[in-house]
């Protein structure tokens, strides 16, 4: 018998129903997209992709429950209830969109493009919307803890994240701060800080570390660091996060010792920010999900006491063979 009555469904606009918010109709659309050279064969073909998804969840929806259609921009301001099953119809920056305002409800979360969309974090098909509901509504625990971050600051603001936490700069100027971590203290001046998930191993951390070991290997001559670039990912239930300082900069003033390492339970990350104006930090690639970081703010960093209830297939909740 099903433990759980109400589903709630997260869509999105398709980048056409955007670009018709902006030009108003169809046709002043396609003129502008066209007149720049683009195709607008592609963005009908998008839209018209997502709306036949849209169509076949509605379809699949089990019946005698509760259901609410919500669009991303309704996610600030909408109340989710302890016991909701949460239906997300990609794409992946959608799930993790939804996941900040979640609070331990599973998430169900449906590619609805696979030609289009690569699904990191969706990992059924529409097709089996049906089936993953199910189960979820039944509490059947198919489901991964996925590890969150949490910066927290000292005048009470938090923000979580589900891949990456970016301390800096807006701007392309050097940030300027006091990292500590494993007991150790350093003034330091550099492009910023990633501070990943297992969930963000895969993205911007292994952007960072690709680049660190390409360099080093050019430099020094030697392939053999290139193996690094291999090593890069970690499980993403792992109760732990990864931190990289992007291109520290070495002064009179300012060192470049503690430039990588591994945040847990007991050893978080303390951040002081030296930047009089500009600083930051924003969460999972998105500069307006942010907390205004200037002199005087301290952040710590660590793993959130939340996490993305992600539903997987059955059998897979441990090895997660579909990522």
């Amino acid at each position: 018998m099903p433990t759980r009555d109400k589903l709630v469904i997260v869509t999105r606009k398709t980048a056409l129903e955007e670009l018709i918010e902006r030009f108003n109709t169809v046709d002043q659309a396609r003129f502008y997209i066209e007149h720049m050279g683009g195709d607008f064969a592609e963005y009908q073909a998008a839209h018209d992709a997502y709306r036949r998804a849209v169509e076949t969840l509605r379809e699949a929806l089990p019946r005698g429950l509760r259901i609410q259609w919500i669009e991303r921009s309704f996610l600030p301001t909408f109340t989710f209830g302890g016991s909701d099953v949460v239906v997300v119809l990609g794409q992946d920056g959608l799930v993790v969109n939804a996941a900040k305002y979640l609070d331990g409800q599973p998430v169900v979360a449906l590619n609805p493009d696979p030609a289009r969309i690569d699904g990191v974090l969706l990992p059924y098909g529409v097709h089996r919307a049906g089936e993953a509901i199910t189960r979820a509504i039944r509490d059947e625990k198919t489901w991964i803890d996925v590890t969150m971050a949490e910066a927290s600051l000292n005048d009470g603001q938090r923000l979580l994240a589900v891949n990456d936490l970016f301390v800096g700069a807006r701007t392309h100027v050097s940030a300027r701060y006091v990292l500590r971590f494993g007991g150790r203290e350093e003034a330091q001046s550099s492009s910023g800080l990633i501070v990943s998930t297992g969930a963000g191993s895969t993205g911007w951390y292994r952007s960072v570390l690709t680049g660190a070991a390409g360099i080093v290997a050019a430099v020094s001559g030697s392939q053999e660091i290139l193996a690094v670039r291999d090593q890069y990912a970690f499980p993403w239930e792992v109760r732990e996060l990864a931190f990289n300082v992007r291109e520290p900069f070495p002064s009179k003033t300012s060192g470049a010792t503690i430039v990588h390492g591994r945040v847990t339970e007991r050893e978080p990350l303390e951040i002081a920010s030296r930047m009089p104006q500009n600083g930051v930090i924003f969460s999972d690639g998105v500069e307006e999900d942010r907390l205004d970081f200037n002199s005087g703010a301290i952040a710590r960093i660590g793993l959130a006491g939340r996490t993305l209830r992600l539903v997987v297939p059955p059998g897979q909740a441990d090895q997660a063979e579909w990522r």
